[in-house]
């Protein structure tokens, strides 16, 4: 009998917010890609970082992952469930990437948005997607999300916002909908009458909707019905059956290095995160360190410098360094050119992770590429372990054994939308609570 399994091409790292045990990819070579077919898990993520390429990098990087998963798929008894994972707020290359998957690893009878995130207050009603945010229900295009100068659009009614990304290819008045009332009387009968790669979106106020709807799906899908996924990260949950897992305070002891302070790398601009950094610098036990992003690139080589020298400082008086991009907003000619910079920044702050010092307990990366950057480059991880989540939408992994220079340290990867105002310091205060029980 065909094992089915799950394989998520994620746009950053945090779409593995909501499950745990399965492995994070960061190269997708046709070798890796069997490591992970082989694997026990249900599901695996490739972390292809494509929201921070443009489109049409995004779409190279993606045929070239299709193309190797189709190799490394020959010959396997899986069934093979595709997903495109990205952001809840509707921020990313749809449908670029899923045009994409569906040309390579086509046909589909239906491709699906599932926007839903419960964990971080964002669900869909009759088809609208809202952020739940200080008590009141925003449809997402009046967020700032909605502005953003490379993803922006201007609907929530999420037919109109698959019309508007698709340039009216495929019109609103086409687009299915699953209601929440479709959800909860059973939806079998309406996807076995899905083909010819339909347009269907779907509604999710709870993680039970998603959980019925997704046990509609595997049993349509495991009789020959074949779908495509651009979805958040709640529907994971439910297609794979893998609750989010907590990680307890006595587990996170076992991994902190040696009792030893860690260190906080802040890459993500929006508004949540500033507030969260400044909530985390009010922390005693916490050492600034910003880095002037204006004087990039003239003077990386200084700035640098200055950077590894006093986390050094720091991290040998046990203090946890926060090494944080200045939060001014800077102005670009175009897309390309915004891009362009935002790689410089996120290249230098992986330079800093690669000169941070060899006994660091422990590491929290903020913000999606940020994250990606940390494990894909900063650490030059092939692959990580997913341990499970330290907050709600906060996912923990742990560096492998055989790490050339960070041995089994815990990494905690945070998306730059989740959590209230003290999320950061909460996690960071954990973990150095955790740090200066083992010292005493």
């Amino acid at each position: 009998m065909p094992t089915t399994k799950i394989i998520v091409l994620d746009d950053d790292p945090t779409g593995s917010q909501t499950v745990h045990s399965c492995l994070l990819l960061t190269r997708w070579d046709v070798a890796t890609l069997e490591v992970a077919l082989a694997d026990s898990a249900p599901l695996f993520f490739i972390l292809t970082n494509t929201r921070g390429m443009s489109a049409e990098r995004a779409s190279a990087v993606t045929r070239e992952v299709c193309r190797n998963l189709k190799q490394a798929l020959t010959g396997t008894d899986i069934h093979p469930i595709f997903v495109s994972r990205s952001d809840s707020t509707l921020r990313g290359h749809y449908p670029v990437e899923t045009d994409v998957m569906t040309e390579e690893l086509g046909p589909f009878d239906a491709h699906f948005l599932v926007p839903a995130f419960f964990e971080g207050g964002r669900f869909t009603r009759d088809s609208v997607h809202y952020l739940r945010s200080g008590g009141k229900e925003i449809p997402v295009h009046e967020t700032e999300f909605a502005r953003d100068s490379v993803f922006g659009y201007r609907h929530s009614y999420l037919p109109d916002y698959v019309e508007e990304k698709t340039r009216g290819r495929i019109k609103a008045a086409s687009v299915k909908r699953f209601l929440l009332a479709d959800l909860r009387a059973g939806v079998h009968k309406p996807l076995l009458e899905l083909n010819g790669n339909a347009c269907v979106v779907v509604d999710g106020e709870t993680q039970d909707d998603l959980n019925r709807f997704a046990a509609d799906l595997l049993k349509v899908a495991a009789n020959g019905k074949r779908f495509l996924f651009r979805s958040a990260a709640s529907l994971l949950t439910a297609l794979a059956g893998l609750p989010p897992q907590p990680v307890p305070a006595a587990a996170m002891a076992k991994y902190i290095r040696a009792g030893k302070p860690g260190a906080v790398i802040v890459g993500s601009h929006v508004p949540k995160t500033t507030s969260q950094l400044q909530e985390l610098l009010k922390l005693p036990q916490v050492a600034p360190i910003e880095v002037d992003v204006q004087r990039l690139p003239q003077d990386y080589a200084v700035l640098l410098a200055d950077a590894l020298k006093r986390a050094a400082v720091m991290h040998d008086a046990g203090r946890t360094p926060v090494i944080f991009t200045s939060r001014a907003e800077r102005s670009f000619p175009d897309q390309a050119a915004r891009l362009a910079f935002g790689e410089q920044v996120s290249g230098f702050l992986m330079d800093v992770v690669r000169g941070l010092p060899k006994t660091l307990g422990f590491l929290i990366a903020k913000g999606g590429i940020t994250s990606n950057d940390v494990l894909s480059h900063g650490l030059a991880l092939r692959t990580a372990r997913l341990l499970g989540q330290i907050l709600p939408g906060v996912s923990v992994v742990r560096c492998p054994p055989d790490h050339a220079r960070f041995t089994d340290m815990p990494v905690v990867i945070f998306p730059g939308n989740v959590g209230d105002d003290t999320a950061l310091a909460t996690v960071c205060q954990r973990l150095i609570g955790i740090t200066a029980t083992n010292q005493t």
